[in-house]
């Protein structure tokens, strides 16, 4: 297990660089599968969830070549699915997306139960719902799935619940699904958005691409991608601005995508925050604006309403959580309203250890009052990766030496260059294993 020692309380400066999304780079690497011919992604996130995923996708005979951030596949050969590997299933949740990547592909195979953070149980019902409209099923037993394809066939669907991964899943079995299928109630999030472009770029037809109604053509197959960069990451991105306000440092965020971060700086700007939007432009995959955001040091106030996440085009509820750090500096009190998770909310109790003043109404509504001088403090890092970011934020505000044990949760979300970017930034972070 790591451990992060933290000299806090210093003001941060300069540049630093977002990373390219996890959510993104994990769904596209599946749906890789569904190419028979070599594909070359480039800007994904080295993290471990990533790891995994290469691993499971050598396990049933897929082609892999890494060099740091660019990976080459090859998924022509025949598939292994008796050769799964079962840790790798089991370490993330999103080997889920199997079902849809594998659904024209393979008849009958097993694919183990997947974990990820522990947060309350999400469950796998949508998925399960949608796919059986276009033939897949999959039999819950234990520790497993038995899966059973029938011939795949376009379908009228709406989702049972507007989640990511389950829109995901739906997108890629109805790719290669014949005739006309329509989505409702789907995700528009920018990890759906970025998989979409990827799978359009193989030779799918997908439209409706960042609404809640997708229209998909079914395609006979899907062409080798010489090249596709993942897009940057709007969750790092707001972990980075939520350190620059909590820390009252004055940074440039770089390689932001605006449009899954507009109503995040709306909300920052009512609390009074100053910020400003340079060098707006295109990203390297050509279908999201980014934009570097520079963080002026503000006196906050807090917002007059509750927050809540929702669904794309609302705030963004891995955003959520990231504001309970800013809300300790924000003078009054605001309710943070987590219902999404059984018990995320529950986890905001920890920066209590710090001095934040934070108050549990019940497992999904929080109050936090500011403005909090932290105090220095050792604790252990909780199993999800949002709350766990929160103790390092507000580590990195309280003046002293702080320990965060178990922070490898962290390393889940984040990757190492997002620790190195803070220390060239003026902050004291010590990784110890």
């Amino acid at each position: 297990m790591s451990s992060l020692i933290i000299e806090g309380g210093k003001k941060l400066h300069g540049t630093i660089e977002n990373q390219p999304s996890k959510n993104a780079a994990e769904a596209i690497l599946f749906a890789c599968v569904m190419i028979r011919g070599k594909v070359t992604l480039v800007n994904v996130p080295e993290l471990e969830g990533v790891h995994q995923i290469l691993k499971l996708l050598k396990s049933i005979g897929v082609e892999v070549r890494q060099e740091k951030r660019t990976i080459h596949l090859d998924a022509s050969a025949k598939l292994h699915l008796d050769n799964i590997d079962r840790e790798a299933s089991e370490a993330t949740r999103t080997s889920l997306l199997l079902l849809g990547a594998l659904a024209a592909r393979e008849k009958n195979y097993t694919l183990y139960r997947s974990g990820g953070c522990h947060l309350g149980e999400r469950t796998v019902r949508p998925h399960l719902y949608a796919l059986k409209k276009l033939g897949v099923a999959a039999a819950c037993e234990e520790g497993c799935y038995k899966v059973r394809n029938e011939k795949l066939q376009a379908a009228g669907i709406v989702l049972y619940e507007s989640g990511d991964t389950t829109t995901e899943n739906v997108i890629m079995a109805a790719v290669l699904a014949p005739g006309v299928t329509t989505i409702k109630m789907a995700s528009a999030n920018y990890m759906v958005q970025d998989l979409c472009y990827f799978l359009n770029k193989a030779g799918a037809n997908i439209e409706g691409i960042g609404t809640t109604t997708l229209t998909i053509k079914g395609a006979a197959e899907l062409n080798p991608v010489e090249e596709y960069p993942i897009m940057p990451d709007p969750i790092v991105a707001m972990t980075l601005l939520s350190i620059a306000i909590t820390t009252g440092s004055g940074f440039t965020v770089k390689n932001c995508p605006l449009e899954f971060l507009e109503l995040e700086l709306c909300k920052l700007e009512v609390m009074g925050q100053v910020y400003h939007l340079k060098n707006k432009r295109m990203s390297e995959n050509g279908k999201f604006i980014v934009v570097d955001i520079e963080v002026v040091p503000s006196k906050l106030t807090a917002l007059p309403d509750k927050i809540y996440g929702r669904p794309f085009p609302g705030l963004n509820i891995d955003n959520l959580p990231l504001f309970i750090p800013i809300l300790t500096q924000a003078a009054g009190r605001t309710m943070v309203h987590d219902w999404a998770y059984e018990n995320r909310a529950v986890y905001g109790l920890d920066l209590q250890k710090l001095g934040a003043t934070v108050t549990l109404l019940d497992p999904h509504r929080l109050w936090v009052e500011g403005r909090t001088t932290f105090t220095p403090a050792e604790a252990d890092a909780p199993p999800g990766i949002r709350p766990a970011v929160n103790l390092l934020i507000c580590m990195l505000a309280a003046k002293g030496r702080s320990v965060l044990h178990h922070s490898d949760i962290i390393e889940r979300g984040y990757e190492k260059g997002f620790f190195l970017g803070l220390g060239r930034a003026g902050a004291k972070i010590e990784l110890v294993n």
